[in-house]
């Protein structure tokens, strides 16, 4: 249901007053300016658009509002669902305009509050949600709207993958915009190491293509740079000729924990096979205790010899390992929607025994203490990608800031239910992974100036932390292409 269907009464606002028409002159107080913008959306945009409030009777409202974890979601005074970039590019000039707060959405996956969710318009990108596949250039032009999910399931028929998340549910904007970890990063780098076109409205409203032979500039600052820049409604990704692959899940008990670092020790030091990829989960949860949870994945039917059979020999509470489709693989991997939820990271050198020690012992003291206040899981994930992942590209990006050394993002997740626990998990996860870096920096990592992956780092972090010496190049792109501050009316890490 369209906007312009829901109000019946046009609204002429000046000087903070609204005239009726045919009726009196009322006061409006401040938060009356997201209703205005609202309305003007509304007659600016062609039918390919929508707009939406929360009385709507359909499922688009609460549809463009709600996000995988409830602490990112809020209800915003309406939702616009723009159809086409132009008219995407008029609702940026008329929140520019009216200095309306606004938040976009891709595929709702952001974890830090007001991210991607707002009180005022609430921007969806659903139906930018086409994914077309040229096998001239063997790329893939996919919508911003999108969860990787669907992309995956198109490009497979094509017999084709590009490189994105590895869960169900992660959605294709914040991953390429943030960088991107793929089980596919050590064959092929980053995500959006492997974009190579961008479709961009600008905060003007133009609309433009931006590559690394035209709008150098906005190429560097939007592989990393979030929305500071404007928002992306299409990618032009590479894609890599892609069957069937082998891997899955392991869950094990604690009482083999020590089995599965040396395992994790031993593929780090011996694996240096680009195809296969590791992640390998510490999670504490109140009826589980303390469990590893271990993904393994190999881009073939099936891994060489030796590769995994460490893990593999360990006693196992399940085992989901098999030979399946990607997607079969990237939607086995268990995740938990609906619930309050942070996340956090550490940006580690290198795993080494202390290290996977120190997890061990952050996630079952902190699950510990914490299980009496609505706590449901802490979760560190070790990421152990091969030191050459950064070599695909040789062009610079916003993020990392520098190219010359991987860092490896530990994933932190704390997971809970009342609202009224949000500042003990926000300060229980914040100093947990201090304490991880502490013991880092003692065993000789030099973690000081390392820069945190803007995907899982929790919203206090400090954007100095993410760009580093890139922020100041940064600044000035920015000051360039928005000149008006509009994007700063979002929220994401603000440049």
């Amino acid at each position: 249901m369209r906007c312009t269907s829901l109000w019946k009464t046009v609204f002429f606002v000046v000087a903070g007053l609204v005239t009726l028409r045919g009726g009196d002159v009322v006061a409006t107080p401040v938060q009356d300016t997201a209703n205005n913008a609202c309305t003007q959306i509304a007659h600016a945009v062609s039918s390919a658009s929508g707009v939406f409030f929360p009385s709507d009777p359909t499922s688009h409202y609460a549809s463009d509002v709600e996000h995988w974890a409830i602490t990112s979601s809020q209800n915003s005074t309406c939702s616009v669902e723009p159809g086409t970039a132009k008219d995407l590019g008029s609702v940026l000039q008329i929140l520019g305009r009216t200095r309306t707060s606004f938040a976009v959405k891709g595929g709702g996956h952001a974890t830090n509050p007001g991210f991607s969710s707002t009180k005022g318009v609430q921007i969806s990108l659903a139906r930018f949600n086409g994914v077309t596949y040229n096998a001239n250039t063997q790329t893939a032009d996919v919508g911003a709207g999108l969860v990787w999910d669907d992309v995956y399931t198109q490009l497979l028929a094509h017999g084709v993958i590009a490189i994105g998340g590895r869960m169900s549910g992660v959605g294709v904007a914040g991953f390429s915009l943030g960088g991107g970890y793929s089980y596919l990063t050590n064959q092929h780098g980053l995500g959006h190491d492997n974009i190579v076109a961008y479709e961009l409205v600008l905060p003007s409203g133009a609309v433009t293509t931006v590559t690394e032979t035209s709008n150098s500039d906005l190429f560097f600052a939007l592989r990393g740079g979030w929305n500071n820049f404007g928002i992306v409604t299409k990618f032009t990704m590479k894609t890599y000729p892609q069957g069937q692959v082998w891997g899955g899940i392991i869950e094990i008990s604690s009482e083999h924990l020590d089995a599965v670092n040396a395992a994790t020790l031993n593929y780090i030091e011996n694996a240096a096979d680009p195809k296969s990829a590791l992640a390998a989960s510490y999670v504490f949860s109140p009826s589980s205790g303390l469990v590893s949870l271990l993904v393994l994945f190999y881009s073939e039917p099936s891994p060489p010899s030796g590769l995994f059979d460490d893990f593999l020999s360990i006693p196992a509470i399940v085992q989901d390992i098999s030979t399946r489709s990607y997607v079969s693989l990237v939607q086995s991997v268990p995740e938990t929607a609906n619930l309050r939820t942070f996340y956090h990271t550490v940006p580690h050198a290198f795993y080494d025994a202390s290290t996977l020690n120190t997890i061990v012992n952050e996630t079952s003291f902190w699950g510990e203490k914490l299980a009496n206040d609505s706590f449901v899981s802490l979760t560190y994930v070790a990421e152990p990608f091969l030191p050459t992942i950064l070599t695909h590209s040789t062009s610079p990006t916003a993020w990392p800031p520098s190219r010359n050394k991987a860092f490896l993002p530990t994933n932190v997740a704390i997971k809970w239910s009342d609202p009224a626990a949000d500042t003990l998990m926000h300060d229980s996860i914040s100093a947990s992974v201090q304490n991880v870096i502490n013991v880092a920096n003692q065993d000789g990592q030099g973690l000081d100036n390392a820069p945190f992956y803007g995907n899982y780092a929790l919203f206090s972090t400090p954007v100095q932390s993410i760009y580093g010496s890139n922020l100041g190049r940064l600044k000035k792109i920015k000051a360039t292409y928005d000149p008006q501050n509009v994007m700063s009316l979002a929220g994401g890490w603000k440049i």
